[in-house]
């Protein structure tokens, strides 16, 4: 929960709209409105080629596929968040790891030590805080938004880059999500699908807390 603290990096951004959780839920259903509007349109493309030449049929196809899978490519770039990218600087990692278990409870070590992902209860809904990004799944569970934002430091092991984030999250949770570049939102069984199978358990155990606060 944020503590009243502003994040220099949003003050620095005074153009960007301060996130809300209003802000939250029109940027979400936008999202499923275009999601949607992507399947219906080459779903009723597809329909008309078959109506007016059933030889059309591998074209009608071809149709089917880009509705499914144009949502499915911005649905991995918003999971994407959430995995290891680049160079990543191991030394010091063990140490990293103790601090960063520190901020978390027992079981939130727990998982984040299983799945990469630290799990934290925010005021927008259940974050899983990464090295380079953050889910956050909103209250009830349906829906989970994808952020992408990096600590600047490269030479920082991974359990301090996930600190430092889980941090700033914590001091100034609209700060944070405003930030942030938002990559996606969607249903969580979309991004599920393209999350390695080890974060997996992390983003259940998030919709589940999701669904109680809910």
């Amino acid at each position: 929960m944020s503590s009243g603290a502003v994040l220099t990096e949003a003050a620095a951004l005074p153009w960007r709209e301060l996130r809300s959780e209003r802000s939250l839920l029109r940027l979400g259903r936008l999202w499923t409105a275009w999601t949607a509007a992507i399947g219906i349109q080459f779903l009723i493309g597809g329909a008309v080629l078959l109506a007016i030449e059933p030889l059309t049929l591998p074209v009608a196809l071809a149709c089917f596929a880009h509705g499914w899978i144009i949502p499915e490519l911005y649905a991995y770039r918003g999971a994407s968040v959430a995995t290891p990218k680049g160079r990543r600087r191991i030394a010091g990692e063990h140490a990293a790891q103790g601090l960063l278990g520190d901020l978390l409870g027992h079981r939130e070590r727990e998982l984040q030590r299983q799945t990469g992902l630290a799990l934290e209860r925010g005021g927008f809904g259940v974050w899983l805080v990464g090295e380079g990004g953050a889910l956050l799944v909103t209250p009830g569970g349906h829906r989970v938004h994808c952020f992408c934002v990096r600590v600047t430091d490269p030479e920082l092991p991974p359990s301090d880059r996930i600190a430092h984030l889980l941090l700033a999250l914590r001091s100034d949770e609209p700060g944070f999500t405003t930030v942030a570049n938002h990559a996606f939102a969607g249903a969580p069984w979309r991004v599920r699908r393209r999350l390695p199978r080890e974060m997996r358990p992390a983003l259940a155990e998030a919709r589940d807390a999701a669904r109680a606060a809910a």
